[in-house]
């Protein structure tokens, strides 16, 4: 039974991962196992969909758990670097898309764990940060995302000061995709979930596949498309856009 971490399911289709450590849901090594853990749950589930992953209301996450990192040996920390890396990726390896609806803070751990979504959604008071160099160390799973993301001169300039960003220049940055009223976050990243609640679930998960390729996404695409083609969906979606046009297709998620 996980501590800090709970998966809700509002509604079909729509699984809600959460995580809530106060008061300022600092992410230490328990949490982001529970995390992953959970994460490799929802993944496997053929009813879910889409994924919301929510933290406190009023703080998404402060960041790492300095007290836990300040008492690490270098040997504990070379030992538990890859364990807390993954766990810190795990939005990334899930079938369905993801949504991060952020509230207050999301700085260090907790926003590359939010950088792991496919989308972003954030209070207009929402400042975010990778401040782990004012602790002399690095962000362990985010610089590379972070850099794809905003591009290489921009992810420097974040990691190597520290600094927080609000909401209006993480807009401008494309660090983020939304930015609605405080209250609004939740349901706004409900909202942006629910389309794909009847989408062809086996496209979209190739699609994610060929986005985390990186690099080698093109190549990637080839093989995920002649794959779809043996799915009930593709038959589904191909046939009613000859027929009705597109939009018209009742997906099975097969």
């Amino acid at each position: 039974m996980a501590e800090f971490v709970t998966v809700d399911r509002p509604e079909p289709g729509i699984a809600v991962l959460r995580f809530a450590r106060p008061p300022m849901n600092l992410i230490d090594l328990q949490v982001a196992r529970e995390l992953a853990a959970a994460a490799e749950e929802i993944g496997a589930e053929a009813g879910v969909r889409a994924v919301v992953l929510y933290g406190d209301e009023r703080v998404f996450s402060a960041g790492d758990e300095m007290a836990e990192l300040a008492r690490l040996a270098p040997e504990q920390a070379a030992a538990m670097a890859a364990d807390l890396q993954a766990a810190l990726g795990c939005l990334s390896r899930l079938p369905q898309p993801t949504v991060a609806a952020i509230a207050g803070y999301a700085l260090g751990a907790g926003l590359e764990l939010a950088l792991g979504a496919d989308r972003r959604i954030i209070g207009d008071n929402v400042k975010l940060g990778l401040p782990q160099i004012r602790a002399g160390l690095i962000p362990l799973s985010g610089v590379r995302r972070l850099s794809l993301l905003i591009g290489p001169g921009n992810a420097k300039d974040l990691v190597y000061t520290g600094r927080f960003v609000e909401a209006k220049e993480a807009a401008a940055l494309r660090l983020v995709d939304e930015v609605v009223p405080p209250d609004d976050v939740y349901v706004a990243a409900l909202a942006w979930a629910r389309q794909f609640t009847a989408g062809p679930a086996r496209a979209l998960a190739a699609a994610k596949r060929v986005f985390e390729a990186g690099t080698h996404g093109h190549d990637r695409a080839r093989g995920e498309w002649a794959e779809l083609f043996e799915t009930e969906d593709r038959s589904i979606g191909t046939g009613s856009y000859l027929a009705a046009g597109p939009g018209s297709a009742e997906f099975v998620g097969r």
